[in-house]
């Protein structure tokens, strides 16, 4: 996985955008971060769980999911190691992570594939 991937996925989720916060990328849905790219450098991204879906994905795959470090990360901030990740995990991270932030009727329109 590449920045340029990641950003391609999270981009593909419907009504995304990307907006420029603290330095760096970040993806919205209604306004709402759901994943930012780049920090804390180039090789790292983050999504926006819920601590128990964060639990099963760094379960699932700890080389390329693991918890923010501190307060965010307790309440599900996710990193995600761009370099080994593959794009089915990124691919249900990042829907996972929209879900979790876009406007109801928009998130049940948009089906698992």
């Amino acid at each position: 996985m590449t920045p340029d991937g990641f950003r391609r996925l999270a981009l593909a989720l419907p009504e995304s955008v990307e907006v420029g916060h603290m330095g760096h990328p970040d993806f919205r849905v209604g306004g709402k971060i759901f994943a930012t790219l780049g920090y804390p450098d180039d090789g790292w991204a983050m999504v926006k769980l819920a601590p128990d879906q964060q639990e099963a994905f760094v379960a699932a795959d700890p080389s390329t999911f693991a918890p923010v470090k501190g307060a965010w990360g307790r309440g599900g901030a996710t990193n995600v190691r761009l370099r080994p990740a593959k794009v089915k995990a990124v691919r249900t991270a990042l829907l996972t992570a929209w879900r979790n932030v876009a406007p109801a009727k928009l998130a049940r329109q948009v089906t698992v594939d």
